[in-house]
């Protein structure tokens, strides 16, 4: 009776089981399960292109994401030749200090990580590299300089440091790490005799040991001092800097299973960059930045070269915005450096069409606007002068310049052009207004709208006429039988009130009301 007792309970699990009341559990779960192997959820946040300020935003949104999500493994999948190494000390800082502490960090390297890549990949716990690939060559460049054996030394200790902290907190070998920084460093790999593995050591550090603690007849030469390290995947693997070599991700999560004893949970969640992220870094790169700067400078030179406002000064306030946004969303511009460009240009388009000549409101706009563009070559709190300290400090700063002197040179070039040619091309002449030109009796001829019998009506300073539109203070009036674009001495003038034309600077005629307007 009771063994039959005991028999009942199978045979309902085994009813259950067929009519669906369990849940189905696939061969690999029951597996795991039979196992008793932890289950682990993984993620892959794609690192590709240039490292820069943008890409570490990126990167710290991602990633914080995937961790709220509950993710243990993050796999950060390489794929760069490097860029700017004060972004990748920010990023190689927060995976140290805040991500490792947290959950599992992977480098995985599918194509390349060169440079400030390699710095990157040594910060995560684990760095397990494609079949093909390569890592390493971190010595620092400076661009458009070359830097002196002391700069050169001061800029390459430190980031030996911050390698050798990656390889102490994650078990790399850093003799090995600090040969792809310096390239008079040479590399030895010895066998010790009491353990049977294999160690790296510096040239510098072989005559210090001991003959029969280390194999030191055997010794293998890794790097030569005129090299710069950079190691394939098999090559990674053999000295220890990676932990596996695969095919793909799949075999990422293969090699983590087994190595870690744990069992993955579904297939990895990717984490791309998103369309603005991309942008933003596209919208920084010398390139782009000298055509904004181009268009924006030359829609400036238009717009003071024609009457009145129109798609020009809209063209040069959207390119300064892209500018100015894309170097905010960047990590180059603060709230101050911001707030100076403004103020800038708010001094000079007061001094463009509320005062009358250029004087101090203009200069200080110039001054303002340069002071805040320059700044944002450089990431420096608000509270710190925006000036390059360091050799890395003035890569960043030059690689900036390079954009704006190419935007520069754009633009004196075409506004060249434009002054000698645009005139007289019939279709295009409106656009622009030829330098006036005094003739008899001291007149000037300015750009103006009249009959088509008089193609050109001089004006002078004195001529008095009648207000065609409200001047705020800005507008036109009209002179005999010519409508003019004119500007008011700082106050608004309603429309059918007399002006009298006190100033003539090129294509810009200064008004003033008439006090004593004649009784008609």
């Amino acid at each position: 009776m009771k063994k039959a007792l005991r028999i009942v309970p199978v045979f309902l699990l085994l009813a259950m089981l067929a009519g669906g009341l369990l849940p189905a559990t696939s061969s690999s779960e029951m597996t795991n399960l039979d196992a008793g192997l932890p289950t682990v959820t993984a993620a892959v946040i794609v690192c590709r292109g240039e490292i820069g300020y943008g890409l570490y935003k990126s990167i710290q949104r991602r990633t914080e994401i995937a961790i709220d999500a509950g993710i243990e493994y993050l796999i950060y999948e390489m794929d760069t030749l490097g860029g700017g190494l004060l972004a990748a000390y920010k990023i190689s800082e927060y995976f140290l200090h805040e991500v490792n502490p947290r959950v599992h960090t992977v480098a995985y390297v599918s194509k390349k990580a060169i440079s400030a890549g390699a710095l990157i990949s040594v910060a995560c716990e684990d760095i397990i590299m494609k079949d093909n690939t390569r890592i390493g060559d971190c010595a620092p460049i400076a661009l458009g300089t070359k830097l002196d054996d002391v700069e050169r030394e001061k800029v390459e200790t430190d980031i030996r440091a911050v390698f050798v902290n990656s390889a102490k907190a994650n078990n790399y070998p850093e003799a090995v790490l600090r040969a792809m920084v310096t390239r008079q460093i040479e590399v030895y790999r010895v066998r010790s005799t009491s353990t049977g593995e294999y160690v790296f050591f510096e040239g510098s550090q072989i005559p210090m040991l001991d003959a029969e603690e280390y194999d030191l007849d055997n010794k293998t030469l890794i790097v030569t001092k005129d090299q710069l390290l950079t190691l394939t995947a098999s090559e990674a693997l053999e000295y220890g800097v990676a932990r596996a070599e695969v095919t793909d991700v799949a075999g990422v999560l293969e090699f983590l299973a087994k190595d870690d004893g744990v069992s993955f949970v579904g297939e990895p969640r990717v984490f791309e960059t998103t369309w603005s992220e991309e942008m933003v870094r596209w919208l920084n790169s010398p390139a782009v930045v000298a055509v904004l700067v181009m268009l924006a400078m030359l829609g400036v030179y238009i717009e003071l070269s024609t009457p009145g406002v129109g798609l020009p000064g809209l063209v040069a306030v959207v390119c300064l915005t892209i500018i100015i946004g894309s170097k905010y969303l960047w990590g180059l511009a603060n709230w101050v450096e911001v707030t100076l460009f403004v103020v800038g240009i708010v001094l000079l388009v007061v001094e463009i069409f509320v005062l009358p000549g250029f004087g101090i409101a203009g200069i200080l706009g110039i001054v303002f606007i340069l002071a805040g563009l320059f700044s944002m070559l450089i990431e420096n709190p608000p509270d710190r002068l925006p000036w390059p300290e360091t050799a890395l400090d003035w890569q960043v700063f030059m690689k900036g310049m390079v954009g704006l002197s190419l935007g520069l040179v754009g633009f004196i070039v075409l506004a060249w052009l434009l002054a000698r040619y645009l005139p007289k091309l019939q279709f295009l002449s409106g656009l622009i207004l030829v330098p006036t030109a005094a003739i008899r009796g001291g007149e000037m001829r300015v750009s103006m709208t009249a009959p088509p019998e008089s193609k050109t009506t001089a004006i002078n300073i004195g001529d008095i006429g009648e207000v065609t539109s409200t001047l705020r203070p800005t507008g036109k009036a009209i002179f005999r039988d010519a409508v003019v674009d004119v500007v008011a001495t700082a106050e608004f003038i309603d429309e059918g009130t007399k002006v009298e034309i006190v100033e003539i600077h090129g294509n810009r005629v200064v008004v003033k009301r008439v006090e004593d307007q004649p009784e008609e």
